[in-house]
């Protein structure tokens, strides 16, 4: 199983997509994380329709159908080889609560 980290967006390969996955991808370039302070996205270029994005029961999942970069303005690029990768969502532990990470 490969790994992919870029800040605090991790990419978990897996072998398939959960069955009743639901297709996402928006129009343009693919978003998995805003930066709340600064603005800036951890994101995919995808004009030539490289990846998919989808979603299934709470959790996403990106699926690489030809190389393609991740990109983000403070953060080295991350090239991820084709493949289908869930995006595991990064959660904070405080005692009172628990809370999703933010970049």
């Amino acid at each position: 199983m490969k790994l992919f980290r870029q800040g605090d967006v991790l990419l978990q390969q897996v072998k398939s997509l959960p069955k009743g996955a639901k297709d996402e991808t928006p129009a343009g370039r693919i978003v998995l994380a805003f930066g709340e302070v600064t603005g800036h996205a951890h994101a995919i270029e995808n004009e030539h329709r490289s990846c998919r994005y989808w979603s299934a029961e709470g959790e996403r999942f990106l699926q690489v159908l030809t190389t393609s970069e991740l990109r983000h303005e403070e953060h080295s690029t991350v090239t991820l080889p084709p493949g289908i990768y869930k995006l595991p969502q990064q959660m904070e532990y405080k005692p009172q609560e628990l809370k999703r990470v933010a970049d």
